[in-house]
């Protein structure tokens, strides 16, 4: 049915929550995982442009994706010894636009996510990025509840 999953990681236990809502999915599917982790962007600040020793944007960018890489394939050793394929990548930018975009550009046919269950101000305040995907993909979106919203509501 999903020839590919995408499953948004942002390196939280919150986040992996939905590690193994997909990985029944994908087991019954014959499907492929795709794990992303979207960075914010490197930029230089205005003490890193007077600074002796600037920073290398290009340098902090690749030592990012790196530990992003990292993270991901950690999460990805674990799907790939209950037998799924499994890949990972790393975008940066805004993540609900990389969410979205990236889901376009490689024929995801399911979007994957746990929610982190803000309310009030901070949500208000930091935005729901699963309320974007939401609004925004034309694929399908799997949204899983974090225990700790269930806790929170109870």
């Amino acid at each position: 049915m999903y020839e590919k999953i995408l499953v948004a990681l942002d390196g939280s236990a919150l986040a992996e929550e939905v590690l193994p809502h997909v990985a029944g999915i994908a087991t019954r599917t014959d499907s492929e995982v795709i794990l992303l982790r979207v960075a914010a962007p490197v930029r230089p600040t205005a003490v890193d442009v007077v600074a002796v020793m600037p920073v290398d944007t290009e340098q902090e960018m690749k030592r990012i994706a790196d530990e992003c890489l990292s993270y991901l394939e950690g999460a990805a050793d674990r799907l790939r010894s209950a037998g799924l394929k499994v890949k990972t990548a790393v975008q940066f930018g805004d993540p609900a636009e990389q969410i979205v975009d990236f889901a376009r550009d490689n024929g995801v046919g399911l979007i994957a996510m746990s929610t982190h269950g803000r309310s009030g101000i901070s949500r208000w305040v930091y935005g729901s990025v699963a309320d974007r995907v939401l609004r925004a993909a034309t694929v399908p979106i799997l949204l899983i509840r974090s225990k700790r919203e269930d806790e929170d509501l109870k």
